[in-house]
């Protein structure tokens, strides 16, 4: 028998079921090879050279104790080659997902950086960005907590920046989504490079008072940086949702929460700077700057090619229908070069209005469908109607929203549309109304300096059955401020 580096793992440990043991006290790394996944997709397909790579074992080592083994257990001739017999053959996709994988694994048990870098770029020459994405959906899957997956989302980025460093960004027409928010980075990139350069004069050696002027233009920058949320919320009110029929879930669900985390440090900057605390401002300024800037990367080498790789042409329509409620940042305007296909007949308006005559017979009433839904649109509140299932099936599209909506958000499960930060609030109040435990639940906060109320109310039907939940959200600034009263007759 003859050991080459292109002898496969699979057919050795065939061949001498004895070597998996004996690989597995060689070196821990292949203690993975116990776990039948990895045998049957690794295992299968790997190479003695690719194994010694994954194992971190030089190869010639590898190859000797191996053969000194089989002589041991066997008394079998085994000689060693170290020239392989024509080239390594590329490991299948499902092999390559569960190296990345596992490389992600003792990144989270906190293995070196570096040495997983070096492990990957041995094993892996380019990873396309789908399997990335992929592959965090799989972790997930298996039950790594989404919060996990986010803590470490920019070191994952590192493990695989030289390979997406060589992925070409998206070509695609000025009007495409993807060419929109694509502008708005170029527009971000912009305004970021201003706050920098303004951060750096205003927070310099020794901290202490931000100068007045700076100041000034400090607090433009960020009021301006604050625009972000629309380019956020067009990812995820419009993208996220489409990419989720098509089954990929668990990256958008990461990305939001990053998000998340990027807005809630911006307002914690915008805080230190009204404050006039520049050792704050300092710290708690650069970081966001710099998460932003990795939110553009990971938009550009990660999601955006994902989606095109992903997406077909009648999902992009769906993600362009909408762009206009949730607005667009900085002054981007979106081109004409590019147009969605026709809508299809899934596309129909949502409340075919009908002929007057035509009513819904009401507990209290009748009223046409053009009624019902004018009646909704006027309502000074915002309400969204989930139904038993927990999939969104209305929105009230009034002239001003407190919170941002799209129609991609119809027929998408309510846990989709919420960051993996408050997901267990929103399981525990639906649970709640699920089971008759509770009937409403209150929130209130401070948004953009009014006061909003937010009200869940379970829906029930005449029997007392279960038939969704009801959010209502009202601007109750003006209300919390009355006092005295005003009658009818005061009216002018």
């Amino acid at each position: 028998m003859e050991l080459t580096p292109g002898t496969k793992l699979h057919d050795l440990l065939k061949a001498h079921p004895f070597l998996l043991d004996f690989l597995v006290r060689l070196t821990p790394a292949f203690g993975k090879l116990k776990n039948p996944v990895m045998r049957n997709t690794v295992g299968r397909v790997a190479s003695l050279s690719q194994a010694a790579r994954m194992g971190d074992v030089p190869l010639e080592k590898l190859l000797s104790d191996i053969a000194a083994e089989i002589r041991r257990v066997t008394n079998e001739d085994v000689s060693v080659a170290l020239q392989a017999v024509g080239g390594e053959e590329p490991l299948t996709r499902e092999a390559r997902h569960e190296i990345l994988k596992d490389i992600i694994r003792d990144l989270h048990s906190g293995q070196d950086l570096e040495r997983l870098k070096k492990r990957f770029a041995a094993l892996i020459e380019n990873v396309s960005p789908a399997e990335i994405s992929e592959m965090e959906q799989r972790l997930i899957q298996e039950g790594m907590p989404v919060e996990e997956v986010q803590r470490l989302c920019d070191v994952h980025v590192q493990v695989f920046k030289e390979s997406l460093d060589s992925q070409k960004g998206p070509d695609v027409p000025p009007g495409h989504p993807l060419h929109t928010l694509w502008a708005e980075n170029r527009a971000l990139e912009r305004i970021l490079g201003r706050a920098e350069t303004l951060l750096a004069e205003a927070t310099g050696p020794g901290g202490g008072t931000i100068p007045a002027g700076l100041k000034t233009e400090l607090e433009k920058a960020f009021a301006s940086l604050a625009e972000v949320d629309k380019h956020f919320l067009k990812k995820e009110n419009q993208l996220f949702p489409v990419l989720e029929d098509r089954g990929v879930s668990g990256p958008s669900k990461v990305m939001w929460g990053v998000d998340n985390e990027i807005r809630g440090r911006l307002k914690e900057a915008s805080s230190s700077l009204a404050s006039g605390d520049a050792t704050g401002l300092a710290a708690r300024g650069k970081k966001v700057l710099t998460e932003l800037r990795d939110m553009i990367y990971k938009e550009e080498k990660i999601l955006f090619p994902m989606s095109l790789e992903t997406l077909e042409a009648g999902d992009w329509a769906r993600v362009k229908r909408g762009e206009e409620e949730v607005g667009y940042a900085w002054g981007v305007v979106p081109g004409r070069d590019w147009r969605p296909e026709p809508a299809g007949t899934e596309d129909a308006p949502r409340i075919p209005y009908e002929q007057p005559l035509a009513r819904l017979p009401l507990d209290t009433g009748a009223l046409s469908l053009e009624q019902v839904n004018l009646i909704l649109k006027h309502l000074p509140l915002d309400v969204t109607l989930v139904d038993e299932e927990d999939r969104v099936r209305y929105y009230s599209d009034g002239k001003e929203r407190i919170f941002p909506r799209s129609r991609a958000v119809i027929g998408r499960k309510v846990q989709d549309c919420h960051p993996a930060s408050s997901l267990h609030v929103v399981n525990r109040i639906l649970e709640a109304f699920r089971k008759g435990e509770k009937d409403v639940a209150d929130f209130w906060i401070n948004l953009k300096g009014r006061f909003v109320l937010i009200r869940y109310f379970a829906v029930r039907d005449g029997e007392g059955r279960y038939r969704g939940c009801l959010e209502v959200s009202q601007d109750a600034t003006d209300i919390r401020a009355l006092r005295g009263e005003r009658r009818l007759l005061d009216w002018e």
